[in-house]
Parts: C-alpha cells; structure tokens; sequence
C-alpha cells in the first residue's frame, strides 16, 4: 500500500491572475497558504484473484474491469494518459467537500500524480509535480482552472507565487513568527454550502469577462493587491491586510457573473457588523467556504450570530504533497 497526504489551500490576493487566458498577455502574482487540512490517497497492487482490475473508492464504490469504464474523470483521464496496465486499487479521503474554494480538484490531482508516479518507485520534485499536475487538469482533462492551485498543494507553504505565461516562481513568505501565528488566530473560514454551479462553469463566465476592457483595471488593482498585502504583512499591519482582503473581493465579486449572488452579499454585509474587518469567498465564487478576518475578541460573538452555518479550524500548513506510507513493491506502467 502506497499513501499520499496532499493539502487543501487558502488564496489571499492574486486569484484570477493565473489563469492562461490572463498570462497570455499580462503578468500574475498570488499570495497564498497550503492548511492542515488534506486529501488522502491510498493505492495498492490489486490481487489477480479478484475479478475486477479497478477498485475506485469515493463517493461512489467502482468495480470496473477496465480503464475505460471507470466513472471518475480524473482517474480515468490521468490512467489513460500514464499508461497504467496493472490492476489498482484506489481510495479517497477528504477533511473538506469538494466544490468548496480551497483547490480541492487541484489538490486530488496532485494527490494522485504523487502516489501513481510513487508506486513506480520515481522520486519526483515539487516543481515536476506541480507541472505535471498543471498539464493534467489543463491538457488532458480540459478543465479551466488557472495555475496556482496545482502549484500550491505541490510546495506547501505560505508563499508568494509568480507567474510568467505558463512558468512559475515560487518564493516562501517569510515574516515574523508571532504575526503569522495572530494572522492565523484571526482568520475564519464559514462553509456556505455547496456551490450550486460548478467551479469549472463559474471559471469559464470568468475567463469570458477577463479581458473585457472595463475588467482589465480591475484585474491589475487584483494584481498590484499582491504587493500591497506583502508590505502589510512585513510592517506588521495585519488588521490592515484583513481589510484589503474585503476591498479586493468587493472588485472580484463583479467580473463574472456568479461570483456573487444576493445571499452571499448579505452574509457579507451582516458580517462586517459583526465585527469582520473584511472577507471573501475562497475559489471561483458561487458557494463553499468563506474567509473572514475577524480580530480573536470578537470571534465569540460573530460565531454565535452565524451559528447555523459550519466554522472549521485550522492552521497553516508547511509541507506540501507527502508521500506517507510506501509498502509497494516497484512496479512499471
């Protein structure tokens, strides 16, 4: 048995400026954190005693004989393109739901380029695996994500990534210990429920309106956020960077056409008298988990106003995909 730990992640600033139809012309920057919440995978050889080649276990239980029937699409799609000839088992388990902003489609496909690259016995680096990760979700199952997501469950990290056409740079965010630890204890994360459109559907109204010339303004002013947010962070002004938070969400929130929607507006509005100093929802928009920066004395009483939805803890995360446990013995697609 082969197991890979891959983390979910939090965008701050940037989000919408790594998308190819954007860095075709135009530079994209983002500031983001992986979180200790993760995608398990596990895989094992299956035994030829068994009567069926493919066990694919997730919300649905799949015995298939062939690659061709399995109704995952991206564990289809991806074995396919692997060559994968030997009879697999394959589990999934994950802390958060799918269609909830925090890369969790990404963050799957990373998981299992890690463990299937694993499981042939091929030691791969985080740059090859973001990379390979990236060509997967665009190329082979023609989804329309942008690039960080990939590239942020593959390092880990609070880190400030740089895009240039389809490269990346990826520089770790450093700055004070004790400012990233009351960052951390200020931020909320409130799942809305699920998303009623689809990421990849909020993402194509998006692309469509990217390079519309009244969006390109505020495209840039998503972009520039970015180094605004990184001098916050350093001088140490983080009730500052909350707010910026919610006035670059406030410019999001009106380049596609469901970002937003009356209910979201609302929950924001009422939790800016509740006390947040700014907020956004995570991912394409639409639904899922919401991010408020909420200072610690006052999260008691903005927790109980919104009590009939879910708040989820947690902390930042360093490591980036993992391969946990490999028992396997080295087999060859």
């Amino acid at each position: 048995m082969i197991i890979s730990k891959t983390p979910y992640r939090i965008s701050f600033f940037g989000g919408g400026t790594d998308y190819p139809a954007w860095l075709d012309n135009n530079k994209g920057e983002v500031l983001s954190t992986t979180i200790n919440k993760y995608i398990y995978l596990t895989c094992r050889l299956r035994e030829r005693y068994f009567d069926k080649n493919f066990r694919i276990i997730w919300s649905k239980l799949e015995n298939v004989p062939k690659i061709t029937d399995i109704e995952h699409n991206a564990v289809r799609n991806i074995f396919i393109n692997l060559k994968v000839n030997k009879p697999l088992e394959l589990h999934y388990d994950g802390d958060m739901p799918a269609q909830s902003g925090v890369g969790s489609s990404s963050t799957f496909v990373v998981g299992l380029t890690h463990i299937l690259y694993s499981i042939q016995g091929k030691k791969i680096s985080k740059n090859f695996l973001a990379k390979k990760s990236i060509f997967f979700e665009q190329s082979i199952l023609k989804e329309t994500v942008g690039l960080q997501d990939q590239v942020a469950a593959s390092y880990g990290g609070f880190n400030n990534i740089i895009f240039n056409k389809r490269n990346f740079t990826v520089k770790k965010f450093k700055f004070k210990e004790n400012q990233k630890r009351k960052l951390n204890s200020n931020l909320i994360i409130m799942y809305l429920g699920h998303r009623k459109t689809t990421a990849n559907q909020i993402a194509k109204s998006y692309i469509n309106n990217l390079n519309l010339k009244k969006n390109h303004k505020k495209l840039i002013s998503i972009y520039e956020s970015v180094s605004i947010a990184k001098k916050l962070l350093l001088s140490g002004k983080l009730d500052d960077f909350g707010r910026l938070i919610g006035e670059v969400w406030e410019k999001k929130r009106e380049i596609g056409d469901n970002i937003s929607n009356n209910f979201i507006d609302n929950i924001y509005k009422n939790a800016l008298r509740k006390g947040a100093l700014g907020g956004k929802l995570l991912g394409a928009g639409g639904g899922g988990f919401f991010l408020f920066y909420v200072k610690k004395k006052k999260q008691s009483e903005f927790k109980n106003f919104f009590k009939k939805f879910i708040f989820t803890d947690f902390e930042f995360d360093n490591l980036g995909s993992q391969i946990l446990y490999n028992d396997e013995k080295k087999i060859k697609f």
